[in-house]
């Protein structure tokens, strides 16, 4: 019985679990949190994901207790973080959701020719203050004496396995999100790093770009294999074993809407992220700043707590009696409106607490839902086949019943809430036994433990409606 690890180094905590490799049972896992960020500025030092890691790693009895024989690292997408010559890093890493490069997010596409259309045709998507690219940019402009000393750029998931095998490796999925790497022809773009600096040669201080199955290395404290990881929403792809057709809705502090397509995306509008998965094929993905945290808040405003919002907004009846919330509390990304506010509509003397708490909840998964309509473009069958919500809005039964709701369709829930986890443990396996991904994912294969009926008597198409028209967007 052979076992694998698997890693999320997330932005809020390290997760590791330990599994059988032939047939992904758990066998121990560990957890160890990472320091809190606020957004416009939002950066971790590396070193605290280090410190997080060996934590979670000991909890799950890593690497005496437990022999694996391979480990693979998933991590938080899009984080820029800069060594200098001798591999130490040289300041705090700028995360996905720090926002303080937007400027410098519309200086890049307006300074390529055929602005966002030629993005996306270059790397698959337009840069958004999300993007590494941006982030680059940022630390050039705002801090030349650092940039100046930068000998390697890596992502978080590739800075975590190079501590682990002392090689700078990446692989294609997290690649296609820096903005520099293309899904398309399966290749770095310096053309678009030359806009950040055209005077340095850029590949040098590039990691190497390794194939879904390759191996990036030996972690010598475990005598294990290392796999070469992957970005976090590519990593839960391949937990749940999503398949062309299948749509997955994330809720957690951020939304995400992503499929799997054969084809590779590429959308002018820079609504879709045009990704490549962790399998060779391709992750159109649509994501949102604004999910769980959203109804935090309104909870925290209503003097409750996240059961007792769930409670209050299942009791509202759909639709919020015409109170709809626009939940752009602090910028969104999808539509891209960096320095945004929420608003709210249809507001009367007779609000109540549960017509709150329902609008909370239908305007988080309107507006990602919005999102997620844009990726039929690439792959058609994400409008019928099946739906998979996971997150941590997949615990509440008010997120689960409105997702069910608005998009008409059954939707499955995973007991799996490490998803991320589980996904780089199953690349683990699939470099470790030689077996396909799709042989690990039936192997692996578990019946979702809760599905999740549409209400055939909510007009869901009507609140949507009315959703769009409070964005100032209304339907055609």
């Amino acid at each position: 019985m052979p076992l694998v690890a698997g890693v999320d180094s997330s932005t809020s905590a390290c997760k590791v679990e330990v599994r059988d490799a032939d047939s992904g049972e758990l066998v121990a896992a560990g957890r160890a949190p990472h320091p809190a960020t606020t957004p416009p500025r939002s950066e971790q030092h590396p070193r605290d994901w280090r410190t997080a890691f060996d934590a979670a790693c000991a909890q799950a009895g890593l690497p005496d207790h437990h022999r694996i024989a391979a480990i693979a690292v998933g991590g938080q997408q899009h984080g820029l973080v800069v060594l200098d010559g001798d591999g130490a890093v040289l300041r705090a890493a700028k995360l996905w959701n720090d926002t303080e490069s937007a400027a410098d997010a519309d200086d890049l596409v307006a300074a390529l020719p055929g602005g966002g259309t030629a993005w996306a045709a270059a790397c698959g998507s337009v840069p958004l203050a999300s993007f590494t690219i941006t982030k680059l940019r940022w630390l050039r402009r705002r801090e030349p004496a650092v940039f100046g000393r930068v000998a390697s750029v890596l992502l978080p998931h590739d800075w975590l396995t190079r501590e682990l095998t002392g090689r700078n490796t990446t692989d294609r999925g997290d690649a296609s999100g820096t903005g520099w790497w293309s899904p398309i022809d399966e290749r770095y773009r310096p053309d678009l790093l030359a806009l950040v600096d055209e005077m340095i040669t850029w590949e040098p201080l590039l990691p190497e770009v390794l194939g879904p199955t390759a191996v990036a290395g030996e972690w010598a404290a475990a005598r294990a294999l290392v796999a070469p990881g992957t970005g976090d929403n590519m990593a839960t792809a391949l937990g749940l074993g999503l398949q062309p057709g299948d749509m997955a809705l994330s809720l957690g502090t951020s939304g995400t809407a992503f499929c799997i397509s054969e084809r590779p995306a590429s959308d002018g509008t820079g609504v879709v992220a045009g990704f490549a998965d962790a399998t060779g094929r391709y992750l159109p993905l649509v994501c949102t700043l604004n999910a769980t945290k959203v109804t935090d808040a309104v909870a925290r405003l209503l003097g409750t707590d996240a059961r007792g919002l769930d409670q209050l907004a299942l009791a509202a009846s759909a639709g919020a009696d015409g109170l709809v919330l626009v939940p752009h509390l602090d910028g969104e990304r999808t539509p891209n409106r960096p320095h945004a506010t929420g608003t709210l509509t249809g507001l009367r003397s007779d609000v109540t607490r549960e017509q709150f708490a329902r609008a909370a909840v239908e305007g988080v998964v309107c507006n990602l839902l919005a999102g997620a309509d844009s990726l039929t473009c690439w792959e058609p069958r994400a409008s019928t086949g099946r739906v998979a919500l996971t997150g941590g809005g997949a615990r509440s039964a008010a997120y689960r019943q409105v997702v069910a709701d608005l998009t008409a369709r059954p939707v499955m829930v995973r007991d799996d809430e490490e998803l991320v986890a589980r996904g780089a443990a199953l690349q683990a396996a699939a470099v470790l036994t030689g077996r396909a991904f799709e042989q690990v994912v039936a192997d692996w294969h578990r019946e979702p433990a809760l599905v999740v009926e549409p209400d055939t008597t909510v007009d869901g198409a009507g609140i949507r409606a009315a959703y769009a028209v409070a964005t100032g967007h209304p339907p055609d």
